[in-house]
């Protein structure tokens, strides 16, 4: 609401208020829209992508679920040293909070 008086400063000011006060909501509204989860179908995606991308990993047998930000990793890896790469792969992803790692590995003949 602006109050007009005999002042045009009086105005001016309330006006100049108003614009700042709006200005600030909107730039709380946007950070506080950045730190919402991403969706789970995203995550998901991102993660399988991010599994296939990374060097001296076979994906092929990594199943990904995720939950409100929590990836969980099951299935098999040919080399022991191919679980870390997988977990870290996912911790890399936007909107991963935390991993589950549950990866065995299996012997390669």
């Amino acid at each position: 609401m602006i109050v007009i008086s005999s002042g045009s400063n009086h105005a001016n000011a309330q006006t100049s208020m108003n614009t700042w006060a709006g200005a600030t909501a909107q730039r709380v509204a946007y950070s506080t829209s950045r730190l919402q989860n991403r969706p789970d179908s995203a995550v998901t995606r991102d993660v399988r992508s991010a599994l296939w991308r990374t060097p001296n990993l076979d994906a092929s047998g990594i199943r990904v679920r995720a939950r409100l930000g929590t990836v969980t990793l099951t299935g098999w890896v040919p080399e022991r040293r191919q679980i870390s790469l997988a977990g870290h792969a996912a911790r890399s992803v936007r909107g991963v909070r935390s991993v589950s790692n549950q990866l065995l590995s299996r012997n390669s003949r």
